[in-house]
């Protein structure tokens, strides 16, 4: 299959006739890495369709030999989420494998980029995103608050141990400050959340899971958190 131009004749047309198509491309950049990761883990094609079925989805010996071998005309996206995880990997992973291919072509007629930026691209981690994009941002942030959050809070406990157990005065000072310095990080991350989560509701969206314990926290602080600013979320 090859990608045509619009203009009998043409340079363009007769430069695009030498491209393979597109489609083409993406279908064997996935086959090449699913063909390689069957093989990493040491399974025939059988294998691999063993595990398919065991998820919920087979995908028959017979189509994935094709698929390798570039004799299979269609790949759904159903195949390729199936296959990452019967290949323990990230779909995006089988799209765009990071470190075995050198570039790939995002869209049709765009100039190859490396992998790594059509990932982040794929994914939305690009900075650029539009305002339609807002809710992916909260949700990013939302997460990696609730990390911060759970991750000072372990801070702050293991200074504690370490202030209740210190073998002198000097030790136990140093834990102490230590211990109010997570509980500071703690408290801002709590506030963070409860601002992310506020602008989620805002836009008439129900916010992630919270554990009990600390939905009752987050969400019952008694005050409305600002949102009339989310630049630094």
């Amino acid at each position: 299959m090859t990608q045509r131009g619009g203009h009998h004749g043409s340079k363009k047309a007769d430069a695009e006739d030498d491209v393979p198509e597109w489609v083409d491309q993406v279908m064997s950049t996935v086959a090449g890495e699913v063909r390689r990761r069957r093989k990493e883990l040491g399974w025939s094609a059988q294998d691999l369709a063993d595990k398919c079925e065991e998820i919920g989805h087979p995908i028959p010996r017979n189509v994935i030999a094709n698929m390798e071998s570039g004799r299979r005309s269609n790949l759904p996206l159903v195949d390729v989420i199936v296959l990452a995880e019967a290949l323990n990997t990230p779909p995006v992973c089988l799209i765009y494998p990071v470190g075995y291919v050198d570039d790939v072509q995002r869209l049709p007629l765009q100039h190859p980029t490396t992998a790594l930026h059509a990932l982040r691209w794929f994914t939305g981690e690009e900075t650029d995103l539009g305002t339609d994009d807002d809710m992916l941002r909260y949700f990013r942030a939302h997460h990696a608050a609730q990390e911060q959050l759970q991750s000072a809070r372990r801070d702050e406990d293991y200074a504690r141990y370490h202030a209740e157990t210190a073998p002198n005065a000097d030790r136990k000072a140093e834990a102490l400050r230590s211990q109010a310095h997570a509980a500071e990080a703690a408290a801002a991350a709590a506030s963070r959340l409860r601002r992310i989560r506020a602008f989620i509701r805002e836009e008439g969206v129900t916010p992630p899971f919270l554990w009990p314990d600390l939905a009752a926290e987050i969400d019952s602080s008694g005050s409305d958190p600002d949102t009339a600013e989310e630049n630094d979320l």
